[in-house]
């Protein structure tokens, strides 16, 4: 799948890094905590989130190119859009004009992330497309100029520049780096099909109206931050919160079956990933996660079951 969108005219100076390949890894994200508030005028809630990126991986590869083309393979090859509406692209496009270069770049990605998940695929995409592009280049923009770029295009996409473990406040995109100690393992339940963001929210914002959730939400994250400075994952565990996530049992009751399965074989928590449908669950180490995946792969609950760890870094280049 590929969509060309022609360069800038009257340029005529190219600023290209000496070489002419970058390749970019970007990880998924969780949310350990998400608080959401009421919406502002800007049409945004506003949240307080502690997200956590987690060793689910995209791939992108960003080679020169007389314009600006995307390729996809993978996760979503046959429904993702490889114009303007794909987030990837919007990155290069508001990167090149930053740097006041042509967006001249081929992009492939290699999806691993689901689509709609609630693991902010299409926002890691745009993250590595703008680590990708400005060493590609040449821009020399760091971690900070990037991430601020960032938030032109997504709340959850600044985080996944430099990844590991945030506090996110504002609609997600002011960032606070947070101290998680050691490694946490998860399993994720990938779900058959995806859900819509903004319906999700929707779908609070009419229950809170209902009565259906109590309005003031999850509260604070001061539970969560100081579990994770204890590194003990049942005390985490208790600490775990998402104020979506009835909203996305509203919208997909079948989720609730997940949870229960992964609860019924020994998960220690059990939470739906942002605004769903994959649903995480949380062990107590790796050898404990792959005997949950493992255990949860037949109850025939979700469409794939995969076990990752977090805290890991954001977009990176690779060899």
């Amino acid at each position: 799948m590929s969509e060309a969108v022609e360069p800038a005219a009257g340029y005529d100076g190219p600023r290209l890094a000496a070489s002419g390949s970058v390749r970019v890894r970007v990880p998924a994200k969780i949310n350990l905590h998400l608080g959401v508030g009421p919406r502002r005028p800007d049409g945004f809630h506003e949240l307080t989130t502690v997200y956590q990126a987690i060793s689910l991986y995209d791939e992108l590869t960003a080679d020169r190119a007389d314009r600006l083309e995307l390729v996809v393979e993978g996760e979503g090859a046959d429904v993702l859009p490889t114009d303007e509406n794909n987030l990837a692209v919007r990155a290069a496009v508001l990167l090149a004009d930053h740097l006041g270069v042509p967006p001249r770049v081929r992009l492939h990605l290699r999806k691993q992330i689901p689509l709609a998940g609630g693991l902010a695929g299409g926002s890691a995409d745009a993250a590595a497309a703008l680590v990708a592009c400005d060493a590609l280049w040449d821009g020399g923009l760091d971690r900070n100029e990037l991430a601020t770029l960032a938030a032109d295009l997504g709340s959850d996409v600044p985080f996944l520049v430099p990844g590991g473990t945030a506090l996110g406040t504002g609609r997600g995109e002011v960032l606070s780096p947070v101290l998680a100690v050691g490694t946490w393992h998860w399993v994720v339940a990938v779900a058959d099909g995806g859900l819509s963001t903004p319906t999700v929210y929707a779908k609070l914002d009419a229950l809170r109206d209902a009565g259906t959730v109590p309005a003031e939400g999850v509260g604070a994250p001061d539970e969560l931050l100081a579990a994770l400075r204890q590194h003990d994952p049942r005390v985490l565990a208790a600490a775990l919160a998402n104020d979506m996530q009835a909203a996305a049992l509203a919208l997909r009751p079948t989720l609730a079956r997940t949870l229960d399965a992964g609860l019924a074989e020994g998960a220690l928590a059990a939470l739906v990933s942002g605004s769903g449908p994959s649903c995480l669950f949380l062990a107590a180490d790796a050898d404990h996660a792959a005997s949950v995946a493992a255990r949860l792969t037949t109850h025939g609950v979700c469409r794939t079951v995969r076990t990752a760890h977090g805290p890991v870094p954001g977009a990176r280049t690779t060899p």
